[in-house]
């Protein structure tokens, strides 16, 4: 393949995606492929992110003001890399606030990037899906700005940021986000919060859907197989212990702000 025709399809991209293209052949050594990269570097025509990472300048853009698409460089930061938490509702138009710090989930090492003013923070799934396929499960792969990017769905995001919501920016970011979320597939959402095997995240979850059982037509047993794993014992709803009131079934101290959602009154 020309490597004209390999940057019209391929936004971003790595080496070694490039070497492929040209059919992998031995006597294209990885060096040469370097050479070449180099030598559209230095024409405008692809621009450098990092060590074996590039983007396409589009016809009619320069490298200085070119501005990467941020999923689909995140996408390509490891080969299991994945969109997740927060950006992954920024993606889809459903996060309160717009970030430019973009969780990557991946089993990869991944050092920190920053590049043209975004940050990428790499993040290892729950210690409860070692050695699952697919990091777990609820990745899926969309088109995006002629690529494509991998990314959670709804229904894992959701559980995830329930889960671990120092990702999601704290309570009210997480909440305001997730309510712009209009459609779950409920059996999903409660059968990847089991599959993590945590009795505070499964009463964090439980707790959510029953307080937007209309909105998400949530049933009784969506709610049951969750209180059923809930905590025996009242537990805070996150680390720092704000006090709050004893949510029952789920034995979770809420903070009054959470419970009747106070911010929505000074928006």
């Amino acid at each position: 393949m020309r490597s004209a025709d390999f940057f019209a399809t391929h936004p971003v991209f790595t080496h070694e995606e490039y070497l492929q293209a040209h059919g992998d052949r031995r006597d294209r050594s990885s060096r040469t492929a370097d050479s070449l990269l180099t030598r559209h570097a230095a024409a405008g025509k692809i621009l450098h992110v990092r060590r074996g990472l590039y983007a396409t300048v589009p016809a009619g853009a320069t490298p200085d003001t070119f501005q990467v698409d941020p999923f689909l460089l995140a996408t390509k930061l490891a080969p299991d890399a994945a969109v997740a938490f927060h950006a992954a509702l920024q993606f889809r138009g459903k996060a309160y606030s717009v970030w430019h710090r973009f969780a990557v989930l991946t089993r990869s090492h991944l050092r920190a990037l920053s590049f043209q003013g975004s940050e990428f923070v790499g993040v290892r799934p729950p210690r409860a899906l070692d050695g699952l396929p697919d990091l777990g499960g609820g990745v899926v792969t969309e088109a995006h700005a002629g690529g494509t990017v991998r990314v959670t769905t709804f229904e894992r995001t959701l559980v995830d940021l329930l889960d671990a919501p120092d990702l999601g920016g704290g309570w009210e970011e997480v909440w305001r986000s997730l309510e712009m979320v209009e459609y779950l597939d409920l059996v999903a959402v409660v059968a990847y919060a089991l599959k993590l095997g945590s009795a505070l995240t499964n009463a964090r979850v439980g707790f959510f859907l029953e307080q937007h059982r209309e909105a998400l037509f949530v049933e009784e047993h969506h709610l049951k197989a969750l209180r059923d794993q809930a905590p025996r014992q009242p537990r805070y709803l996150d680390r720092k212990r704000e006090a709050g009131r004893l949510v029952k079934p789920w034995n979770l101290v809420v903070p009054e702000r959470v419970l009747n959602r106070t911010w929505a009154e000074v928006a």
